[in-house]
């Protein structure tokens, strides 16, 4: 029986990178997981009091690119597992601005995916209200306040993961879940 879960994500956190690319490698691995991958926007937690919201300020840093995330999703479900991993890639290997509409469209050809169809899926404006949504969910119904968070049932864990797409890491996330008795475990240091 497959493992159903969530996993949140915002483009400018390299900890949900590490994570969300051990969810996609788990899967690629033919691991039995049924996933869906949620957007949480850090611009909107990091918002100051009477600052309007971030979910339609395309300038605000990560908004556009989980726009075009919550797109790949929806319009181009084939391919949106490479577009996701390309898009944490645009940020992390390459160090370009995913705040810029090319850079975006450029990691959705290179990952093979149809950034025409992402492009006006956007401009629609519908992944702006699906990222205000899901967020607001994701706040209201686990008090999600952070990515990556992992969400089964219930239960959701707030984790950072220091190595990069490794599965065996998630199933020992997945493990744990359920035990509420653990609230907090982080080491003081971490050798590397």
């Amino acid at each position: 029986m497959a493992m159903e879960f969530q996993i949140t994500f915002d483009y400018l956190c390299p900890f949900a990178r590490n994570t969300n690319e051990a969810v996609l490698n788990g899967l690629a691995a033919g691991r039995e997981w049924k996933v869906n991958f949620r957007p949480f926007c850090l611009s909107q937690v990091h918002r100051q009091e009477g600052e309007g919201d971030a979910f339609d300020d395309v300038s605000a840093s990560g908004v556009l690119a989980l726009q075009w995330g919550i797109a790949a999703r929806e319009v181009d479900p084939d391919d949106f597992h490479e577009i996701h991993r390309a898009l944490f890639a645009a940020r992390h290997d390459q160090g370009l601005d995913i705040r810029d509409e090319a850079v975006l469209a450029q990691a959705v050809k290179e990952a093979g995916g149809d950034a025409d169809a992402i492009a006006a899926a956007v401009a629609s404006g519908e992944p702006a209200a699906l990222l205000r949504k899901e967020h607001e969910e994701s706040v209201e119904r686990w008090d999600v306040f952070g990515v990556p968070t992992l969400i089964v049932g219930d239960q959701a864990v707030f984790v950072r993961l220091m190595s990069q797409g490794e599965p065996a890491d998630i199933d020992r996330v997945l493990e744990l879940i359920e035990w509420t008795d653990l609230n907090e475990y982080k080491h003081t240091r971490v050798p590397r």
